[in-house]
C-alpha cells in the first residue's frame, strides 16, 4: 500500500540553524534516502520551499481567490514529503520514525486512496 509521509516542522527554528548544522540534517536525509531506496519502499519524495513562497487558492461563487503564503496559522508548516510503497501501516510508521525531521517535527502518515 503506498502512503505519503509529509514532514511537518517549524520553519523559522529550522531556518534558524547554523549552516553546519544544515549540512549535518542535509546528510543524514540522503542516506535516509539511500537506505529506503535500498529496501525498494522509497518511491519519490520532494523538499518544499518555505511557506513565504506559498499561494493559497480557493473558489468562491466562481471567482478565483488567492493570497500569499499559507491559508491557516499553523506551529509547524509541511516542509517535504516521502511517497513510499510500504506492506502495511506498520510498515510505513517504522519507515516514518527514520525520517531525521521526526527527532523536532511531526510525520504524518496518510494512505494514498487508490483510484
Amino acid at each position: 500500500m503506498r502512503y505519503i509521509l509529509l514532514i511537518c516542522e517549524d520553519e523559522k527554528a529550522a531556518q534558524a540553524s547554523s549552516p553546519a548544522e544544515g549540512e549535518a540534517m542535509m546528510g543524514e536525509y540522503m542516506k535516509f534516502g539511500e537506505e529506503m531506496t535500498k529496501r525498494g519502499v522509497l518511491k519519490g519524495g520532494e523538499r518544499l520551499h518555505p511557506t513565504s513562497d506559498a499561494t493559497t487558492v480557493q473558489v468562491r461563487d466562481r471567482e478565483v481567490l488567492t493570497s500569499d503564503g499559507p491559508f491557516a496559522e499553523t506551529k509547524e508548516q509541511i516542509g517535504g514529503f516521502y511517497l513510499v510503497d510500504a506492506k502495511d501501516l506498520d510498515e510505513a510508521i517504522e519507515i516514518a520514525a527514520k525520517i531525521p525531521g521526526a527527532r523536532f517535527g511531526t510525520i504524518e502518515v496518510r494512505p494514498i486512496w487508490e483510484m
